[in-house]
């Protein structure tokens, strides 16, 4: 009940509107780009009930368990799989296991390749493990979406949202990683999977 009356709730404050995604019990991965502390919840928030009750974003540990509200929210309402960031925990950290361990438990997983947020909203170049993850499940689709606006209506270093429109695009999945493509050659398709979704094409790909 907490979970819906939220995503109603960030659907209103936002703009976005809910998706009509596949009610499809298999696993699959959200990836997009970053640039608000909304991204995440706003994915989360456009899925129908039945798919966003099984999805469970990708976040960094240090922001989601700072402060009691934080911590309940990606506690028991997101379920996050909370990946550590300072160094004093990354080296005995598995963020890849942990995410690995979610798909096999049926789980959906949102995941922002970049690894860090923009500030211009300019989509940067992507990390690994979003290579990693289609490595190691091959089947699993990976699902671009593009957020519109965010960064505006929520700013880095603001509390307060900005009342803003906002767009989140779901795209059709990407096709399947082959055995032998190099890395950064699927990084790059990832990444321009997301910057095709981008209206009006305003988000240069520095390609």
């Amino acid at each position: 009940m907490t979970g819906t009356l939220l995503a109603f709730v960030v659907r209103l404050a936002t703009g976005v509107r809910m998706t009509h995604e596949a009610e499809d019990p298999s696993p699959r991965v959200y990836f997009s780009n970053h640039s608000s502390h909304l991204d995440a919840l706003v994915i989360w928030a456009a899925l129908p009930g039945d798919v966003r009750a099984r999805t469970r974003p990708v976040a960094a540990a240090e922001y989601w368990t700072r402060g009691p509200l934080r911590r309940w929210l990606s506690g028991r309402v997101f379920h996050a799989v909370l990946i550590p960031r300072d160094p004093a925990h990354m080296k005995s950290a598995d963020p890849l296991g942990s995410m690995l361990a979610a798909l096999d438990a049926g789980s959906n997983l949102i995941v922002f390749p970049e690894g860090t947020r923009s500030e211009t909203g300019e989509i940067g170049l992507f990390k690994p493990g979003l290579y990693h993850l289609a490595q190691r499940h091959p089947a699993v689709p990976l699902v671009p979406v593009y957020l519109e606006n965010l960064n505006r209506i929520l700013p880095k270093g603001e509390h307060l949202p900005v009342p803003l429109i906002g767009q989140a695009v779901f795209g059709a999945p990407l096709p399947q990683i082959t055995e032998h493509e190099p890395k950064a050659d699927f990084l790059k398709r990832a990444r321009q999977a997301v910057i095709r979704l981008a209206s009006g094409n305003l988000v240069p790909s520095h390609e």
